[in-house]
């Protein structure tokens, strides 16, 4: 039987877990990140994971690599993998090879997902190359030719732009992040839709624009990953690539170069 490797990448809103036999990515599955959780409670949700179709058992599993920006799970997935999988994880870190230089002023304060998607980025499209995740938060970053992380931006996420517009106001509803049908709403739920993700897509194109022309790369290849990505990217014409799994492809090509 071959080998196979658990992915895990822990967000500040979802888990994702992917199985890969070899390069392939055999099944993926999204839990919600809960801190409170214990390592036996994780465990439960993932053999719940693996007995579902196409059906892994545990014993399938003889390698993992976590990626984690929620440092209290860090710790628990650890602990998962140690005692109910016997597999001792690779975790993404200063520690761990990436074959990617990073050119920020202090390398441990970038977010080891955002790392981890201009790794796969750079392996699956190539260079110079710009990643946008919509995530919690909507983070762009930039690879450039030689195959360098040289840095990015961090804005808040639509979700946590549309929850933060609820908490703040008193008469504003909660809404669906749907497209709204024109810029110009009638009523006060298709307004905030507007607002937020017709906005939001004036904030992509002014970045994207702003980013290939300070680092002197027009035409670089634009990548979008995260939950909200496949909703944005047919509304405009600079996301050149969609790839949901970006991050979990990400820790494969990390797990290869770490694997002895």
């Amino acid at each position: 039987m071959k080998s196979r490797l658990l992915a895990i990448a822990i967000g500040n809103s979802n888990v994702k877990i992917g199985v890969f036999q070899d390069a392939r990515l055999l099944a993926r599955w999204r839990a919600h990140t809960e801190t409170n959780k214990t390592a036996d409670e994780y465990s439960l949700l993932l053999d719940d994971f693996l007995a579902s179709p196409p059906g892994f058992g545990e014993g399938q599993v003889s390698a993992a690599i976590i990626v984690s920006v929620v440092p209290p799970l860090t710790t628990t997935f650890q602990e998962l993998c140690r005692h109910h999988l016997e597999i001792d994880p690779v975790i993404v870190g200063p520690k761990v090879k990436t074959g990617m230089p990073i050119r920020y002023e202090n390398p441990r304060a970038l977010g080891a997902d955002r790392l981890v998607a201009a790794v796969a980025a750079k392996a699956k499209f190539g260079v110079p190359v710009i990643v946008i995740d919509f995530g919690t938060a909507t983070t762009f970053n930039v690879v450039n030719r030689a195959g360098e992380f040289i840095g990015g931006a961090i804005a808040p996420g639509l979700n946590l732009a549309a929850d933060s517009l609820y908490h703040s106001t008193a008469q504003l509803p909660r809404i669906d992040l749907a497209m709204p049908p024109q810029a110009i709403a009638t009523n006060t739920t298709q307004a905030i839709q507007s607002g937020i993700l017709l906005g939001y897509l004036g904030l992509i194109e002014g970045m994207v624009t702003r980013i290939r022309a300070e680092f002197g790369e027009p035409n670089a290849r634009v990548v979008a990953t995260g939950g909200l990505a496949q909703m944005l990217a047919p509304q405009t014409s600079v996301i050149d690539e969609v790839d949901a799994d970006l991050v979990l492809h990400g820790l494969r090509v990390i797990y290869e170069m770490n694997k002895e």
